[in-house]
């Protein structure tokens, strides 16, 4: 697939834009993890990891389709783990999991090693 990419026209500058918009994006994810862990109330939770959630979602529909499988695979899987939370019998508390922070950390950890290696 990365052969075929490569050889569309312009897919090189779609490439950059959306690692330049990784850039501001993971930046936000991780802002919404903390607030999210720092969140006293239910409400405050759960639209911090609503919002990480969304942003997510839009990783994770883009990134396969330009080459960044992993990326696009872990960003799945973190909306996965936010959309079950938030679905299941402690969305209702006033905690975030640590298991839903951890998974974010290394998402974010990913986006830099890749907007790193396109810089």
């Amino acid at each position: 697939m990365t052969k075929m990419l490569a050889e569309l026209p312009g897919i090189e500058r779609i490439r950059q834009r959306f690692v330049e918009m990784l850039d501001e994006r993971q930046t936000l994810i991780a802002t919404h993890g903390l607030a999210a862990w720092d969140g006293t109330t239910v409400d405050e939770i759960k639209s911090n990891l609503s919002s990480a959630q969304a942003i997510l979602h839009q990783i994770a529909g883009s990134a396969g389709s330009l080459g960044f499988e992993e990326l696009g695979r872990l960003a799945r899987k973190c909306e996965t783990q936010i959309v079950e939370h938030l679905a299941g019998p402690r969305a209702n508390h006033a905690d975030c999991p640590i298991e839903i922070i951890s998974e974010l950390d290394g998402f974010v950890a990913h986006c830099r090693h890749e907007i790193d290696a396109h810089a």
